[in-house]
């Protein structure tokens, strides 16, 4: 899979299910938690395939991908379009604007709790198989699973919408709540993404397929920014009293819990219409059906439910071979660890920015302004990462992560003690996000080139999204620890005049407890630069390691790859 979008052959794969091919192309890169719980950029790779009369007309289809989309194509691609953009909505709240709500009355390892409702995104390889292999003919093979999951999503979000502000109110005792509430969310979102992965490889021409890449683009991207850049902004009073009233109120244009339920409606909508919408487009209907005939005849497990149960068994059994080659372990072990030098970075700096008084609308104009580097930057990295050595520019983005770093921990460090942010110092926080952000960019590409170069062709599909599940988990778990440390380390206590004398702060309460009785809080020590420096270091000798075993890893031959059979 390349980031840019660039085009690779596609590898034949033995799987009988396509859920587990279509996670090649349709990994969503700010989903696998390298991207600071910001903008994702979503890319597909998918081999144009000629396909006669997709047109209707008599003349065969180029191979080449067309110079704009087929107007037979643009009803389905606007679905798509439509279907990511919803999916987008939930994400961008439980991987953008909760965490930063919640910093205000939690601490780091509260809001490092809330970070599990983030997994399924990081996992959903483990159920993908089952989502492909149980359907409802008559619905449709990718309908049977986005109308029901749509339809509870939508009656979740209005039944959240009704209660989250009360909720939220006091997070510390309904953390647990409110964290169940969002996995359950990003679980449906991540269900309904390997749905929608699959369909948009039959509701487009073969020729058109790249352009599913572009619907996801658009659709996550859109929907993501709603509930993060324009929630943020819409939602703050100060945003809404400075440049929407002529008479200011201490209240948003509207809270999180009607957001919710709008979205909720919104989703119920949609899935009212795909019931008018067919699985197969009539242009395409004939070939997909002959490819469903295909396969019937392949594996003549449509109408053998015993088969069924054989082939997803055969397709976890494959993933468990994958990772019994000693190579693959030894590039796990480089998966999991990597990205320790940069997670305080990554997992906390935005939320520190926030505590010392940066405002979230001005953090979501950070986000806006990175959107479109991003799209740049997974441009030119693209072809950066092709040739025989793809993790040498995945090095580079390494080291260029520990620089960004430790470019942030002074960011941080100098942010204005009046809290007044100047045009310059705003300037260096844009610089350290783009920088981040260009790192994290040359290394996804860099990986999923890699990825593609040693991934055994007889299961390519089970081999390649096993590994970038691996590489997705190996920036989830650390979040939950560190958020941990940088409260230990942290050593603070309030000046109260009219107690004449310093207590320890332990808790966010008692910080609130302490600005509200008219105290100062002064903090000793911050965990923040610790635990920063820790893992900056660690990650320093970690790079050192990881250059050895890489250079080994790509000297080796592709037997040294495959999967015995």
């Amino acid at each position: 899979m390349s980031h840019n979008g660039s085009i690779h052959k596609r590898t034949q794969s033995s799987e009988p299910y396509s859920s587990v091919d279509s996670e090649i192309f349709n990994t969503h890169a700010a989903f696998d938690e390298e991207n600071d719980g910001f903008l994702p950029h979503t890319h597909q790779d998918i081999k144009h395939i000629p396909s006669p009369q997709i047109d209707g007309g008599g003349s065969n289809s180029s191979s080449l991908k067309p110079t704009s989309l087929r107007k037979i194509d643009r009803p389905a691609f606007f679905v798509l379009v439509i279907l990511y953009l919803l999916q987008g909505v939930p994400v961008g709240l439980a991987f953008g604007s909760i965490p930063f709500i919640l910093k205000s009355k939690l601490s780091y390892a509260q809001v490092g709790i809330f970070s599990l409702a983030a997994y399924p995104y990081s996992l959903k390889l483990i159920w993908s198989p089952i989502v492909d292999a149980f359907y409802s003919p008559k619905i449709g093979r990718r309908r049977s699973w986005i109308i029901p999951i749509q339809t509870i999503s939508g009656l979740t979000l209005i039944y959240l919408g009704k209660g989250i502000d009360s909720l939220l109110l006091n997070p510390k005792d309904n953390l647990p709540t409110i964290t169940f509430c969002f996995f359950l969310l990003v679980f449906f979102c991540a269900t309904q993404d390997i749905a929608v992965d699959g369909w948009a490889l039959t509701c487009l021409s073969p020729d058109s397929l790249s352009y599913a890449s572009t619907a996801q683009t658009i659709g996550i991207n859109t929907g993501y920014f709603s509930s993060f850049t324009i929630f943020l902004a819409l939602s703050s009073p100060d945003f809404a009293n400075s440049y929407l009233r002529d008479i200011p109120i201490d209240e948003g244009l509207f809270t999180l819990g009607q957001y919710l339920k709008f979205w909720g409606f919104m989703y119920l909508l949609v899935t009212c219409l795909l019931y008018f919408i067919p699985e197969d487009p009539p242009h395409l209907a004939k070939i997909n059906q002959t490819k469903l005939a295909n396969e019937k005849l392949k594996n003549d497990s449509i109408y053998n439910k015993k088969a069924i149960y054989s082939d997803l068994l055969n397709v976890y059994n494959s993933m468990y071979k994958v990772l019994q080659l000693p190579n693959v372990q030894t590039f796990v072990v480089i998966l999991l660890i990597s990205k320790l030098g940069f997670q305080v970075n990554e997992a906390a700096t935005n939320l520190k920015l926030l505590e010392k008084g940066l405002s979230k609308e001005d953090l979501s104009i950070t986000v806006l302004i990175d959107f479109p580097f991003e799209l740049i930057f997974g441009y030119y990295a693209g072809s950066w990462a092709s040739g025989k050595t793809p993790l040498k520019p995945w090095l580079f983005g390494f080291i260029g992560r520990l620089i960004a770093a430790v470019f942030a921990q002074f960011v941080v460090y100098f942010f204005p003690q009046d809290g007044k942010v100047s045009g310059f110092y705003f300037i260096l926080i844009i610089l350290q996000h783009l920088l981040s952000s260009f790192m994290s960019t040359i290394q996804f590409v860099s990986l999923c080139a890699f990825h593609t170069k040693i991934a055994d062709p007889s299961i390519g599909g089970t081999y390649m999204t096993t590994l970038n599940t691996l590489s997705n988990y190996g920036g989830t778990w650390p979040r939950l620890i560190l958020f941990y440390l940088i409260d230990k380390l942290t050593i603070a206590k309030c000046e109260n005049p009219s107690l004449g004398d310093l207590y320890d702060i332990t808790s966010e309460t008692i910080k609130e407890q302490c600005k509200e009785s008219g105290g100062k809080v002064i903090i000793l020590r911050d965990g923040y630069y610790y635990t920063n420096a820790m893992c900056v270091i660690l990650g320093i000798f970690i790079f050192f390691w990881v250059k050895r075993k890489t250079a080994h890893l790509q000297s080796l031959p592709n037997s040294a790859w495959r999967v015995n059979k």
